[in-house]
């Protein structure tokens, strides 16, 4: 006979295996050093610059 499994604690396992994938990929995302916070503020900023430098003028019309 197989083993007997308790599915509430199986499923309370797996929830947390879950929860801690999550929270590894929560961290690898958002749990960055300052210096590299501003830098990526810095890139951003220029990215947006050149984007803007490349507008095409309009008059107007939608």
């Amino acid at each position: 006979m197989g083993e007997v499994v308790n599915l509430r604690a199986f499923r309370k396992a797996k929830a947390r295996a879950g929860a801690e994938q999550l929270a590894e990929a929560h961290r690898q995302k958002f749990g960055r050093r300052k210096e590299d916070k501003e830098l990526m503020q810095q890139i951003e900023a220029l990215r947006g610059k050149q984007l803007d430098g490349h507008k095409r003028e309009d008059d107007g019309e939608a």
